[in-house]
């Protein structure tokens, strides 16, 4: 019962991860602007994996999409391609893990077969885990050294001069969230593959010979009695009775002679 409770619940806890990474790769909001001594407030930007928006103070929101792939930065693409890898399978491990539940059963799949499709949909967790996270992770660094480099280019001179920061979006923290919940999902349903091993008998076998002759013994079948074996008995005999009597009558028994 453990065992089940623990796979499902890794289930449930790796699908939402998986959700998560989804929704953390298609928000825009992975960087937005610093408002931090910046004086324009009536228009807002924000930038994301798959294109950059601008929305002003009446509510009106722009969006453009990056219409260049070698024009973007190497850590930029890398870590769209840690997004997409982690996406991918993430889906193949949640496909896997739904033919791999205890509690469904597919035809005369044994417990083995589903202890092991445990086991590799787990792993496939936890790598679309660490995916999301080191992809989280590297645009995080990727915003924090050019934020530091624009603070130090605004206060460097006499006359500061004021220059678009961005800071941490949304989106950074919903892939955080998610990759945590993949790698904890894909670590329970590892757990799980434990208990779904048959166990195995660690007795061992012991043949036994027969000293002397080897001798076989061989058994008849059971035959069940039945009212007409008698009956077909007594007729075999009362006709071996007639064919052992002699011309006059009486019964004639075997002698030595008649074996020669």
């Amino acid at each position: 019962m453990s065992t089940t409770i623990c796979q499902v619940m890794g289930f449930v806890v790796s699908s939402l991860g998986f959700a998560g990474c989804i929704a953390a790769t298609g928000i825009d909001m992975w960087s937005t602007q610093d408002l931090y001594d910046n004086p324009v407030t009536a228009v807002f930007q924000y930038q994301g994996l798959w294109r950059s928006c601008v929305r002003q103070s009446s509510g009106f929101t722009e969006c453009r999409p990056y219409f260049t792939i070698l024009g973007l930065p190497a850590m930029f693409q890398a870590v769209r391609a840690l997004m997409i890898v982690g996406i991918v399978l993430g889906a193949i491990g949640l496909l896997v893990s739904i033919f791999a539940l205890k509690c469904i059963r597919i035809g005369n799949m044994e417990d083995s077969a589903k202890a092991n499709m445990t086991l590799t949909s787990g792993i496939m967790f936890i790598v679309a885990g660490l995916c999301a996270i080191a992809g989280v992770s590297v645009f995080a660094n990727m915003l924090v050294t050019n934020f530091w480099m624009s603070t130090a280019n605004m206060y460097q001179g006499s006359m500061q001069t004021i220059q678009t920061r961005y800071t941490f979006g949304s989106a950074l923290f919903v892939g955080w969230v998610a990759g945590g919940l993949s790698l904890v999902g894909g670590v329970m349903m590892c757990i799980a593959c434990r208990g779904l091993v048959p166990e195995e008998t660690n007795y061992k076998a012991v043949s036994y010979n027969a000293s002397g002759r080897n001798i076989s013994y061989k058994t008849a079948p059971y035959k069940a009695g039945t009212g007409y074996e008698s009956e077909a008995k007594s007729k075999k005999v009362s006709a071996y009775d007639d064919t052992a009597r002699s011309d006059d009558g009486k019964r004639s028994y075997p002698s030595k002679y008649d074996y020669v």
